[in-house]
């Protein structure tokens, strides 16, 4: 017999329990195991639930017992759920988490410690809920370059852009029937300022590219500055306004991770990903562009792919030698995002088509219902970002909002 331990109890812990025991004799039947629930972590007391006995408030009750061989951690937050990892794995227990901000900051070296003590640390629900894309970029993919990433990584923003396209709401609007609809919590900054996002694309990026990449090196752009206005000029360009993580190889060998909005062409699957679903495109030498979609976010998605990692580990002889990357202290690897070039949606006030063709040259003028002719909002040619601002500088004070356009 193995016994599993679950740290937490909270939406998506009970949700991991509720499934694993739902299911345990099929899993077990199915993959030749003999898993059981040992044991679950929280401070708090769950009187009356069918595995209240399995509760219990001290780590060292799961670390000392040698027949815990897997730990799903899924308390969220980074302490004290980094020490309960890291001693974990130090005691030759496998462990798999759905802690995003965990493993953004401190994959590498739980990685490490997994492979010095010959076990696995394991993280398919840190990025896309139910959507497996981990093990995909580490088995499936493998014989691949990879060369680019670019998904829809969060749910609520998704949901909120969602509404502003289709039901023509304010930002503010969307974001309070989120809250009301319980997808955006009371304090919604982590989605809506692209921090959730963020550390997903670090995940991504450190497994695709080899490197831990920090979110501290990422540029994160949230939606709070997007309006109906810009969603509407994205129809009738003929995509979607989302909120887009992604990271690209150069031929130098840098990589740029970033989290913004982006205009998204309708000839991209990306732009029909709508509501709470996630949607994540992988582009490879070997086969082009691969995208998986699904429900990236709640109680059971989450916990398919947590219960998916036990069964993993528990499968597992010894550490799988290809799930690392290389932990980095410096960013230079990073490239400059003011640097690459790109397209961009700007949306002005009191500035002539005159004026904005003398800048640009050619560009692609865009129109919605109800645009007043003050407003001019257009596409800009392929530029440096950093000239694209340079030469908006002189009418800085007329510019309403400025948004990249996704070119792969």
């Amino acid at each position: 017999m193995t016994k599993i331990a679950v740290l937490g109890h909270g939406v998506v812990g009970s949700g991991t329990v509720e499934l694993f025991l739902k299911n345990k004799d099929n899993i077990n039947r199915k993959n030749g195991l003999d898993l059981e629930l040992g044991y679950i972590l929280d401070i708090r007391d769950f009187p009356g639930l069918p595995y209240s006995d399995k509760f219990t408030k001290d780590i060292n009750d799961i670390l000392n017992d040698p027949e815990v061989k897997v730990v799903a951690e899924v308390m969220g937050g980074l302490h004290p759920s980094f020490e309960f990892v890291k001693s974990c794995l130090e005691h030759g227990k496998s462990v798999t988490t759905s802690n995003k901000e965990l493993v953004a900051a401190k994959g590498a070296e739980l990685l490490k410690a997994a492979k010095e003590h010959d076990c696995n640390f394991m993280f398919e629900a840190s990025t896309g809920g139910a959507i497996p894309i981990i093990r995909p970029l580490d088995r499936c993919l493998g014989g691949n370059e990879i060369y680019a990433i670019a998904g829809i990584l969060n749910g609520t923003t998704n949901f909120i852009l969602t509404k502003m396209i289709s039901d023509n709401m304010a930002f503010d609007d969307a974001l309070k029937m989120a809250q009301e609809l319980g997808y955006a919590e009371k304090d919604p900054t982590a989605d809506i300022e692209g921090h959730d996002a963020c550390r997903k694309i670090c995940i991504l990026s450190s497994l695709a590219f080899g490197k831990h990449v920090y979110p501290e090196w990422v540029h994160t752009e949230g939606i709070t500055k997007l309006t109906l206005e810009d969603s509407m000029y994205a129809e009738n360009w003929g995509g979607a306004v989302k909120l887009i993580g992604s990271v690209k190889r150069f031929e130098d060998g840098t990589i740029l991770p970033m989290v913004r909005p982006a205009f998204v062409c309708n000839g991209n699957q990306l732009s029909y990903v709508s509501d709470v679903f996630n949607g994540i495109m992988v582009y490879g030498d070997g086969f082009d562009r691969i995208m998986m979609y699904g429900r990236g976010a709640g109680k059971l998605p989450t916990a398919s792919a947590v219960v998916g990692d036990i069964i993993d580990c528990a499968r597992q002889d010894g550490t799988s030698v290809s799930m690392t990357w290389e932990e980095c202290s410096d960013s230079s690897f990073i490239k400059d995002y003011t640097l690459d070039e790109v397209q961009m949606y700007i949306r002005t006030d009191g500035v002539s088509e005159n004026e904005i063709n003398a800048l640009f040259g050619e560009v692609e003028y865009l129109d919605r219902a109800g645009r007043p002719d003050s407003e001019k909002a257009f596409i800009t040619p392929k530029l440096r970002e950093c000239d694209i601002i340079e030469k908006m500088n002189k009418y800085k004070n007329n510019v309403l909002g400025t948004i990249r356009v996704l070119d792969f």
